[in-house]
């Protein structure tokens, strides 16, 4: 799955939790608040004063790699 900025924070973070210390690096620690349930990544970045390209950039460098890990697990799962 390709991140895109207009995606939900909390549902990016639910399907690949490690993607939750970029958005913590990134300082934009309250993923868990009130407002990130409603807020995509851009309209939570410009709040932050964050590039939304670049967030966007790394959360799907971890999302890939969360991925590529899931298919070799794929294999060894019995």
């Amino acid at each position: 799955m390709k991140i895109t900025k207009d995606m939900n924070i909390v549902e990016v973070v639910q399907r690949y939790p490690d993607t939750a210390m970029v958005f913590m690096y990134a300082g934009m620690g309250c993923f868990g608040c009130h407002a990130a349930r409603f807020e995509n990544i851009e309209e939570g970045a410009m709040v932050h004063g964050i590039d939304p390209d670049k967030l966007v950039e790394a959360l799907n460098e971890v999302a890939q790699a969360s991925d590529e890990a899931e298919a070799e697990l794929v294999g060894v799962a019995k």
